[in-house]
């Protein structure tokens, strides 16, 4: 069985252990064919708290690790210096 894997963007940081990522999909639409972006976001396990906001990282599925957590981090793909501007 293959796990599902997504990529998408840390929008908070806020948590221990626990980031949540928004991940943009974009389709047709059905009827008028223009492109419609969805945006889902999912709560990811980070073990060692090391996301930080604005990185882009790839999620895959994983066993319930709480009532909402379904997603654990498996890579950080860009780190960004935009949490160390706020930071300022």
């Amino acid at each position: 069985m293959a796990l599902k894997e997504r990529i998408g963007t840390v929008v908070s940081d806020k948590m221990d252990k626990t980031v949540v990522v928004a991940v943009i999909n974009r389709y047709p639409h059905p009827t008028y064919k223009k492109i419609v972006s969805r945006t889902t976001r999912y709560k990811a396990h980070d073990p060692e708290n090391t996301c930080v906001l604005g990185d882009r990282v790839k999620i895959r599925e994983t066993r319930p690790l709480s009532a909402h957590k379904r997603w654990a981090i498996e890579e950080i793909l860009n780190k960004t210096s935009l949490a160390k501007e706020v930071k300022k």
